[in-house]
């Protein structure tokens, strides 16, 4: 949100005073502007000075508006001239010896500054390639106080373009590391080429991990839409890109002791969590079945939505959660199931460990996949198809849904509308085996529509204009959480 800093510098015994709603951060900022002004070869004025940071409704936080501040009291105090800093947006914290230090989120403010028609964007050094990922503004790159004074006679030019290619994408892990489990890399590929939600289900040593921690290497690049969003995020969260290259698709796999605040976001001023650092990128939660359940059930609306909102007494947050969920569990506390002979869990304990996820939560994943321990000549043998290879087939499909759902959508978004419009393209006979599947497996509403879903991401796979019989029945396969 902007902020306009207004200061007023009148007769009376020294004193320095912020109002606006000012965190603990921004009243420190008194002392920190103070030592600055004079360590930068300024005079700080001995009167009574109030700075006032409006809208005063509006809680303000952190270190950000101390340039600002330093900005409006020289201006004030006649040490600069106010028309040159008039209409423009400063933000950067100021360091006692007049050094100024780079922030985080600056590029969702160099977003707004460029909705506001800001004359120009003011920033630290170490922000300047962050904030000129917005086009058509024009920045301004500080490293100290005293380079005001440059600004205001105009010696200081705007900074260029960025550049159009930026850091080389980092090396993922392949997915021809996973032997075997031809089961596990098909549906791996369908959750890739649709964004579908999965859950993994295996014993131990079965490569649920290692096939979860290869999905980012097969989905597709982010358009520069979507980079943008990820890297606003990232910035938000503290880590900027300090080199003006967009960030890439995330992967979060937090900890299972994670508390439902941490996962969907909260605390005061509520910050963001994990499903939202996962935007537009991979959500991975290990061993499941250890997660709270409060933590786990807190993702049923966002999964659903795509955004979480978090209300708190003085405000409401949305915060976008367009996450790709994939999960890995053991079917039972030992994890070799019940029916194996190696499993030490009575059937009360079992059950208790498999009730963790909740029907309602189990629900909303589209693929289920259950996976036994590879076998030794799998192991020995050769490794399958590298990720290059699927990633290509899972960008032509992605491009398909691109095409018939618009940018930034796959198959996993398609609502109940679109999929009654026809958008999903069944044929008759594919519906019939949808009926027969809907009576087999007893679909609740929500699991009708997924399975129709996944149907059209085989489709697609397959480059079917149609889902036909063969779609439906391996979507329907996939929701089996007993198949092998």
């Amino acid at each position: 949100m902007p902020v306009d800093v207004e200061i007023d510098i009148n007769r009376g015994l020294p004193m320095f005073s912020i109002v606006g709603l000012p965190d603990a951060a921004v009243r420190e900022s008194r002392e920190r502007v103070r030592a600055a002004l004079v360590n930068s070869g300024f005079e700080f004025p001995l009167q009574r000075i109030t700075a006032n940071l409006a809208p005063a409704d509006l809680r303000k936080a952190g270190p950000g508006f101390d340039l600002a501040i330093a900005a409006a009291i020289l201006a004030a105090s006649g040490q600069l001239p106010a028309v040159a800093l008039a209409d423009r947006w400063l933000a950067g914290e100021l360091a006692l010896d007049g050094a100024i230090r780079p922030l985080p989120g600056v590029l969702a403010m160099a977003e707004r500054a460029e909705r506001e028609q800001a004359d120009r964007f003011v920033v630290a050094a170490g922000n300047a390639a962050e904030a000129r990922l917005v086009e058509g503004l024009d920045v301004i790159a500080v490293g100290a106080l005293s380079d005001l004074r440059a600004i205001a006679a105009g010696e200081i030019p705007a900074v260029a373009d960025p550049p159009a290619a930026g850091s080389p994408a980092p090396r993922l892990p392949d997915l021809a590391d996973l032997k075997g489990q031809a089961g596990l890399r098909r549906g791996l590929e369908v959750a890739a080429a649709g964004g579908h939600a999965a859950l993994v289900i295996g014993p131990p040593g079965a490569g649920k991990s290692l096939a979860a921690r290869r999905l980012p290497s097969i989905l597709p690049p982010l358009s520069r839409r979507e980079a943008i969003e990820v890297t606003k995020i990232a910035s938000v969260a503290g880590r900027p890109c300090a080199d003006g290259s967009l960030a890439p698709r995330p992967f979060r796999a937090p900890h299972h002791t994670i508390s439902a605040a941490g996962l969907v976001g909260g605390g005061s001023p509520p910050r963001p969590g994990e499903i939202t650092l996962a935007h537009r990128g991979v959500l991975f939660l290990d061993e499941l079945g250890e997660f709270g359940r409060s933590s786990l059930e807190a993702l049923r609306q966002p999964l659903e939505d795509g955004v979480v909102t978090i209300a708190r007494a003085r405000a409401a947050l949305t915060f976008p959660a367009r996450f790709q969920l994939l999960a890995a569990a053991n079917p039972c506390p030992c994890g070799h199931g019940e029916d194996s002979a190696r499993c030490s869990c009575t059937a009360d304990r079992a059950r208790a460990y498999s009730a963790r996820l909740s029907g309602a939560l189990a629900d909303r994943v589209d693929i289920a996949l259950a996976v036994e321990q590879p076998a030794a000549d799998e192991l020995d043998g050769d490794p399958g198809e590298s990720s290059e290879t699927v990633a290509a087939r899972v960008l032509d499909a992605r491009e398909v849904q691109r095409d018939r759902l618009g940018e930034g959508r796959s198959n996993a978004t398609m609502s109940d509308r679109e999929i009654a419009e026809g958008v999903a393209g069944l044929d008759g006979p594919a519906r019939s085996v949808l009926i027969a599947g809907h009576r087999e497996l007893g679909l609740s509403g929500r699991g009708w529509a997924r399975v129709i879903k996944v149907a059209r991401t085989c489709a697609d796979l397959a480059g079917s204009a149609k889902v036909g019989i063969d779609h439906v029945d391996e979507a329907l396969s996939l929701r089996r959480r007993d198949s092998t």
